[in-house]
Parts: structure tokens; C-alpha cells; sequence
């Protein structure tokens, strides 16, 4: 589908001339495959109404439906079993591959943080992107019903990570573990592993910050994202309830501008699609990892918006769950459990 994007100002910096873009139609870009094409316009039709913007209640009960939708997908694909149960006192679900955890993840666990802004996404939103890395990677999942906005605040979510990472260290040792989430939840893997450091914890063998990173949203997309995906351009950074009056300076929360936090990573693998408006803040994260000497991986798919991969029907998502899966593969220690 094409999309009619209107002349605009974009400000680079202060000191930078402003360049006027003109207007014109973006057709989707060649390098996608039919099955995302399609998919692109079912995005379209499924997209949040304008009205429900800063409406809690609204939008926990659009994005319910809209998760509900995903998993059903998801499971028509994937084969697992779910079981939920609480670990730290924390409320998780474990997800295994119907087909049996493989030999080599026997002594491997990942963690996944669910996206949603911190102000939804728990159950079917964190499902959906449990399941398909259980079934593709033959691994188990804990995906972590960690406290939300606006009845918490930031560290709360950090500390239910952490929780459950500290009793499943009982049983799986550190570098055997992988941390990964999307949008809201790639923010929460990297700050919970800036947190391990500082509560006595070793850190984790991987992670995987996908569409959101240990850095705030800036840079080129923030402002580009919008009118590339038929929507209004941000023009002011995104930011939750959850992190309102935490400082840019505050490690914990945006790990990846701290220099210190930034050497402490594990290998990172970032992902996202080019149109999402957190992919200026990955290249910025990969560069620092790079600088800092950290094994980094950084995966941009042109064209895809924020969180594509929450729709399972195109090649690219199953490109990205391979890709996750290989990561976590070549990074974590294999072996028995503790």
C-alpha cells in the first residue's frame, strides 16, 4: 500500500540547517516478501483509533484484543505447553515446545520481559512472544507478569526480573541464562541487567533488546517513524508513566548512555524493523556496545514497523525468531542444570 507522506521540517540538532522533505508516495519497500506486503494492510486495519490515546482503560482493553488476536496465530504455528506459576513471588508462564526441550537447552533457560509501553501486555501480549522462541529454539521460556504503570513505577518491574532471575540461578547457572523482550520489554532486559551488578547477582550469559534498547528514543526515526507508517510524526520521545522523572542519568534505566553500565553488558543482540521509531535508538546502542568492546549483534528489517514480528504469517518474523534462536545458541553455555 502506498503511503502519501507530507512535506515537513525535520531538525537534526541546534546547530544543523532544517531540511524541508518533500511530499510523496512510499510504496512498500521492494525488499519484502508477499506474505509482509499483505500483512502490511492487516497492520493498517488492526491499528489502535486515534481516540484511545492517553486512555489507560482504553487501551488495556484494545491491546488485550489486539494480543488475543496475535496468539491465536502464534499457536496455530507453534506447538508448546504453557503452565503458569509463581517464581520469586512473581507471577510467570513457562513455555516449553510440545516436540520436547532439545538436549543441547537442557541446562538453558530464557527470561522474557512482554512489551506494552509498561501499562499493559501481560498473559496473551507475553505469550506471543514466548511461543514462538520455545518452539523454534526448543528451549523454556518464563515470560514474567512484572508490575506495571501507572499503579508502579520504575524500579518495580526491574525488581521482579530480578526476583525470578535470583531462584532460577538455584537451578541454571548465569551464562546458561538469556534475557531478551520487545518495545517495553527490551528497555526492561537492559535495565534489569544494569540492576544484577549492584544487588550481588552475576550477569547473564545474553540478552536481546528488541524495538526499544537501554537508550532513550531519539534520533532520525522518532521523527520519520510516523509518517512511514501512515501515521503523525513524534515529535517529543515517548515516555511511559513508569519511568516519568527518571533521570537520562539514572544507569539503571537507560543503561546504555552510561559508559560503565554500557562495559557490563553481555553479548546484546538488537532487532527491529526500519520503520519502527526505535531504530535510531538501536544503531545508537550498537555503536556504544561496539565501542565498548561488547559482542553485539544489530538486525534492521526495511520496511516492517514496530514489533512485526507479533505477526507470525510472513517470512521475515520467522527469519527473526531464527535469528533470536541462533543467538541465544552460539551465546549461551550449554550442559546440565546446576
Amino acid at each position: 500500500m502506498m503511503l502519501a507522506v507530507a512535506a515537513s521540517c525535520v531538525a537534526f540538532s541546534a546547530t544543523s540547517a532544517q531540511v524541508a522533505v518533500p511530499g510523496f508516495s512510499l510504496p512498500p519497500s521492494n525488499q519484502l516478501s508477499p506474505e509482509a506486503v499483505a500483512i502490511l494492510k492487516r497492520m493498517d486495519a488492526a491499528a489502535a483509533p486515534a481516540d484511545i490515546a492517553g486512555n489507560i482503560p482504553k487501551q488495556r482493553a484494545f491491546y488485550q484484543r489486539f494480543n488475543d488476536d496475535r496468539l491465536g496465530e502464534m499457536q496455530r504455528r507453534f506447538k508448546t505447553i504453557v503452565h503458569h506459576e509463581t517464581i520469586g513471588g512473581v507471577g510467570v508462564d513457562v513455555v516449553e515446545p510440545a516436540e520436547g526441550i532439545s538436549p543441547a537447552n537442557r541446562g538453558r533457560v530464557l527470561i522474557n520481559a512482554h512489551g506494552g509501553a509498561f501499562l499493559w501486555g501481560a498473559g496473551s501480549g507475553a505469550l506471543v512472544e514466548a511461543i514462538p522462541i520455545a518452539a523454534v529454539m526448543r528451549v523454556r521460556v518464563v515470560t514474567i507478569d512484572y508490575r506495571l504503570a501507572p499503579d508502579h513505577h520504575f524500579p518495580a518491574a526491574s525488581q521482579d526480573m530480578s526476583s525470578v532471575y535470583r531462584v532460577l540461578l538455584k537451578t541454571y547457572r548465569a551464562e546458561a541464562i538469556g534475557l531478551y523482550g520487545c518495545s517495553a520489554g527490551g528497555a526492561l532486559v537492559a535495565q534489569t541487567t544494569a540492576s544484577l551488578q549492584g544487588e550481588g547477582l552475576p550477569r547473564p550469559g545474553a540478552i536481546g533488546t528488541f524495538c526499544s534498547t537501554g537508550a532513550p528514543y531519539t534520533g532520525d526515526s522518532l521523527l520519520l517513524s510516523g509518517p512511514l507508517t501512515g501515521a503523525a510524526p513524534v515529535t517529543t520521545p515517548p515516555v511511559s508513566p513508569y519511568l516519568t522523572g527518571v533521570p537520562l542519568t539514572d544507569a539503571r534505566a537507560y543503561a546504555l548512555l552510561s559508559d560503565d553500565a554500557t562495559r557490563a553488558m553481555p553479548p546484546t543482540l538488537l532487532l527491529a524493523g526500519s520503520r519502527d521509531f526505535a531504530a535510531s535508538a538501536l544503531t545508537l546502542a550498537h555503536r556504544r556496545l561496539a565501542a565498548a568492546g561488547v559482542p553485539s549483534e544489530l538486525y534492521l528489517f526495511d520496511g516492517l514497523p514496530h514489533a512485526f514480528f507479533m505477526w507470525p504469517d510472513m517470512p521475515e518474523s520467522m527469519e527473526a525468531f531464527r535469528l533470536i534462536a541462533g543467538f541465544f545458541d552460539r551465546h549461551l553455555a550449554a550442559g546440565d542444570k546446576k
